[in-house]
């Protein structure tokens, strides 16, 4: 019911821009809201897309719709050349998924339960992707602190972008490939390993007509991307307007937004008594997160001529995903959780939510230099 009502912010959003021309702030703050519904819509319509193409192919469409929304925010922030926005943008689904998202799903489960268990096996699988995405991530930043050091200085800021360049590039695909070939683990090898969680996952309550999901879908991407482009347009001022950094919005807000219909969901399924599915969604979107959007975003970033790496230069990021690997693991490695276990997710979260709130991070003012077959490769789009 809730959803439905915030659909009212799409049009308001847009006679707020194009009819009244209001300020930049009323504008980022109802296209900010609008999105949340539309999330939601697109979550609803690809769940019933996949309840029909079986579980395999389900599961596939649940990875390539999952973080749609959150993408195209990230695709139109980095058509504005925000590339650290972006960046603060990933860690803030990291970590917004992994703390909030799970914490508030085993604290909402819990209302009127002693415990709730939940399939060890899964959670290990899961916490095993997740010091993946913690080496993957550290890896860029400790390769760029280590040529910044007199042993193995490169030859010039320049030659320092070019190499980080080079390792990201090198980094997503290798993670982009390790996601395929953990899906094709979970989803066909050895899916009856995770069968009793994947039966948790059945569709309940009638199917849309085909036409319907599909036309849901495209409706909702587009509005989607719509809304983006009107957020990204009213990033800087809304800012400047309320004392807050670029990074912040970008780490706490734009993060929130893109994930907030599968905190919802979570919850939801924790409250039916079906935790190891809120499990799988909200360190399942951690997981995809780091070694899906994330790499696709860099390989996006080159297409469009906005490059970005994978150097997460802010050490208080790099502890937040360190943080993330490590809580999670406590929490879900016994196969089952109380609410005091959700309070200190969100105890956490809070808690570097308050860090990144202060923190001042260097503004980028320009962007990195591309070595010359990547500026080759990307020039043709620099223009769009």
């Amino acid at each position: 019911m809730l959803m439905n009502v915030l659909l009212a912010f799409i049009p308001l959003s847009l006679l707020l821009e194009y009819v009244f021309h209001s300020p930049p702030l009323w504008v980022f703050a109802t296209a900010t809201i609008a999105i949340i519904p539309l999330a939601d819509w697109l979550r609803k319509a690809t769940e019933q897309v996949a309840a029909r193409a079986g579980q395999t192919i389900g599961g596939l469409l649940n990875v390539t719709f999952g973080n749609l929304a959150e993408l195209i925010i990230a695709i139109f922030v980095l058509l504005g050349g925000n590339t650290a926005v972006v960046k603060a943008q990933i860690t803030g689904s990291i970590i917004g998924n992994a703390l909030l998202g799970l914490g508030l799903a085993i604290l909402i489960g819990s209302f009127g339960r002693a415990r709730q268990k939940f399939s060890g096996a899964n959670a290990g699988q899961l916490n095993s992707m997740l010091f993946l995405v913690v080496v993957a991530l550290l890896l860029p930043a400790l390769f760029d602190y280590t040529e910044r050091l007199p042993g193995f200085a490169a030859a010039s800021e320049a030659a320092r972008n070019n190499l980080d360049e080079y390792l990201s590039l090198g980094v997503a695909v290798v993670l982009i490939a390790v996601y395929a070939l953990n899906l094709v683990y979970t989803l066909v090898t050895h899916k009856d390993v995770f069968a009793s969680e994947e039966g948790e996952e059945e569709h309940s309550g009638p199917l849309w007509p085909v036409w319907q999901a599909a036309a849901v879908l495209v409706g909702a991407t587009a509005l989607i991307a719509f809304e983006s482009e009107m957020l990204s347009g009213a990033l800087e001022a809304t800012s400047t307007t309320l004392g807050l950094s670029p990074f912040f919005l970008g780490i706490i807000v734009l993060a929130v937004v893109g994930n907030f219909a599968e905190y919802i969901a979570g919850s939801y399924f924790a409250r039916q008594g079906k935790t190891g599915l809120a499990i799988n969604i909200a360190v399942g979107a951690t997981i995809q997160v780091a070694l899906f959007t994330a790499p696709l975003l860099v390989l996006i970033s080159y297409a469009i001529g906005k490059p970005m790496n994978l150097v997460f230069s802010s050490p208080l990021e790099l502890v937040a995903i360190v943080a993330v690997a490590l809580i999670v693991t406590t929490v879900t490695k016994d196969g089952e959780a109380t609410w005091f276990e959700g309070v200190l997710l969100i105890t956490v979260y809070l808690l570097l939510g308050l860090a990144f709130y202060f923190v001042t991070p260097k503004v980028e003012s320009a962007l990195p230099t591309l070595p010359p077959p990547l500026a080759a490769a990307s020039a043709p789009f620099a223009a769009l």
